[in-house]
């Protein structure tokens, strides 16, 4: 059966007034490294994003010019330096001085006008980049599709997806990009500054080049063909060996974010339920799972400390040979056949050297490029997840059945559900099943039931929140639709703002929500509206159950909703509360269908002793029937 479902869910359409659900996310071309390395320099800000990527350019090459004319320099003055006592053409201190001030002026240039311009360019770059993948990341996430909740499937009701499941989302959007988007921008320039050195350095080592003794068939060519060797096969070699460390370090990086994700995941759980853990006495279990956490943290800290140390030694050594031993070696002999002055050793010297450091720029950078690679296949990561899950349908058949369809129908016709049946993932059997139910306008149906029964699990599946199962689902064209959860949470927005949600609180002049908060029984927070908290403290820290449902009472007050669900949406108020809570509905929504889910059905009559509700959803053994209200007293009463 799962296999057929598999097979059926694949090619189901989820509609929505005539439209497919599910689409491409903006994130789409980013599933890959290279799609994510591209994807800024090929979008609506190509042209910001390639303007700085040219500045950086020319700044790189200014720089390595600028490396040409340190060499020659230098070997200019050491040759001033060794002729100062030379019998017959001495260096003079003015020429002395001059061709030092000369040196220093090309060091302040290329390290102040170049290296630290190009340090602007390369950070706003930075900046910008990250900027665009953030917003891009959040529009994904943030999509009219649910993106955002459909991902915190994967741990459940998605096991066994192809896709991995993206752990610590928060810290992919934020530190992983952060570190990638820089990673690839310094590893960019270090790639630049290497072939533009090749250029410029290259080309002046060939100029200076001489005949080399063995090497003759070479001609005038000799010592530069041997500079390139040297400096070809010392730097592959070490390229080779870092590479192998760069691997462990990468694999090394990667399991350090997963520590530290689910180490700070850990911390934020605690601050949402921390009242339940005092109530508990949990602190020292909780102390007992923090513990655990960090655990991972300090191993896998040491493990990265100690190889980082085996770089970082493997660096140095690297480093002292190539500028000491390969840079000099390869002009030793023409020197030696007093062939070549020695200015002309010691610059060609020094233009090896600066050609070890631009090419050994790998071998400094491998850590970063380690961790460049751990951010990135974070991110693509993550960018695969949002793409699969941007078609539902297809997304949860993967691990069970899913056969809802949903249409809309005339708003006279109110609400109707066909065939419904709810399955957990993997099961074959439902757990929840109604026939046909219809709600029309302005009807208040009770839904009751054991704890565990499917109650709001149904509310779920009419909303298109539900994995598994099947059926049709009906909604009212042109009504509008809200759904009111027990659990509260707030946003760190202003009070206006999230009376006004989901709309945008421009829409509404401030004395219209003012009049909602106060027929709500919050009269006590106008004066406070354009506020977004106190004291430090967003609204969600500051009211109490019973005001953060109010608060839901005063946007339903606010939007007329005309189909409204109220999932235990009453449940932190106390009996008086209650009645209020419904006979504002009632009088300021009198043609809105309401689906309330209901723990106590006690207040369910208003103080006048008559019903609010029309009819009752009684879910029990499975099976989910309707029925008016007299009838189910009565039910209740035999």
């Amino acid at each position: 059966m799962r296999s057929h479902a598999r097979r059926i869910g694949s090619s189901v359409r989820r509609m929505i007034g005539g439209e497919t659900r599910g689409h491409t996310s903006p994130v789409s071309s980013m599933r890959s490294f290279w799609g994510l390395m591209r994807a800024y320099w090929f979008s609506e800000s190509w042209r910001e994003a390639w303007g700085l990527t040219c500045a950086i350019l020319v700044l790189t090459a200014l720089s390595a010019q600028a490396s040409v004319w340190f060499a020659v320099t230098s070997g200019e003055l050491i040759n001033r330096i060794a002729n100062f006592h030379h019998p017959t053409t001495p260096t003079t201190p003015t020429a002395l001085l001059t061709t030092a001030a000369t040196l220093a002026a090309i060091a302040i240039m290329k390290d102040v006008c170049f290296t630290a311009v190009r340090h602007f360019f390369s950070t706003t770059l930075h900046r910008k980049w990250r900027e665009w993948l953030d917003r891009r990341f959040n529009e994904a996430l943030l999509d009219t599709n649910h993106t955002h909740f459909h991902l915190q499937q994967f741990g459940s009701d998605a096991a066994g997806s192809a896709t991995p499941a993206p752990d610590n989302v928060d810290q992919r959007v934020q530190e992983s990009i952060k570190g990638m988007t820089g990673g690839a921008i310094g590893l960019a320039m270090g790639i630049a500054g290497v072939v533009l050195s090749l250029g410029f350095v290259g080309s002046k080592l060939i100029e200076m080049s001489s005949h080399v003794r063995g090497l003759a068939f070479l001609g005038s060519y000799g010592s530069a063909c041997l500079a390139f060797a040297a400096v070809a096969i010392y730097v592959s070699l070490n390229t080779v060996v870092a590479a192998k460390l760069g691997g462990i370090l990468q694999r090394l990086s990667v399991r350090m974010q997963w520590a530290e994700g689910s180490y700070r995941a850990e911390l934020n759980t605690l601050l949402h339920r921390s009242f339940h853990v005092a109530v508990l006495h949990g602190e020292r279990a909780q102390k007992v799972v923090n513990a655990r956490r960090y655990l991972d943290i300090d191993k896998t800290w040491a493990s990265l400390n100690r190889v980082t140390a085996g770089y970082l030694g493997f660096e140095l050594v690297h480093n002292f040979i190539g500028s000491r031993i390969v840079a000099y070696a390869p002009g030793l002999l023409p020197y030696m056949d007093n062939k070549v002055s020695l200015q002309h050793y010691v610059t060609g010297a020094e233009l090896a050297n600066a050609l070890i450091n631009e090419c050994s720029w790998f071998i400094h950078v491998m850590p970063d490029i380690a961790t460049l690679r751990a951010n990135a296949r974070r991110i693509t990561d993550l960018a695969e997840a949002i793409e699969t899950v941007q078609r539902p349908e297809a997304f949860y058949s993967q691990t069970g059945l899913y056969e809802f369809q949903y249409t809309k129908q005339d708003s006279a016709l109110g609400l109707a559900l066909r065939r419904i049946e709810l399955l957990h993932a993997g099961a074959d059997l439902p757990f929840l099943a109604a026939a046909d139910l219809r709600f029309l306008p302005g009807e208040w149906t009770l839904v009751v039931g054991e704890s565990g029964s499917g109650k709001t699990s149904l509310l779920k599946a009419i909303n298109g929140l539900w994995a598994h199962g099947r059926g049709t689902i009906a909604m009212p064209r042109h009504v509008r639709t809200l759904y009111a959860a027990q659990d509260v949470k707030l946003q760190a927005v202003s009070l206006k703002d999230l009376v006004c949600l989901p709309d945008a609180a421009e829409d509404y002049p401030d004395t219209r929500v003012a009049v909602a908060l106060h027929e709500a029984g919050l009269g006590e927070l106008i004066d406070e509206l354009l506020k977004d908290g106190r004291d430090g403290q967003s609204w969600d820290l500051l009211l109490s159950g019973g005001q953060k449902q109010k608060l839901v009472l005063a946007r339903i007050l606010l939007l007329r909703p005309g189909l409204l669900f109220l999932d235990e949406a009453t449940s932190a108020l106390d009996t008086q509360a209650v009645y209020a809570f419904h006979q504002a509905i009632r009088d300021h929504c009198p043609e809105a269908t309401v689906i309330a889910v209901m723990h106590d059905v006690s207040p369910i009559r208003s103080a006048s002793g008559a019903d609010f509700f029309d009819s009752v959803l009684a879910v029990e053994n499975g099976r989910a029937e309707k029925t008016p209200i007299a009838a189910w007293r009565q039910a209740e009463a035999g």
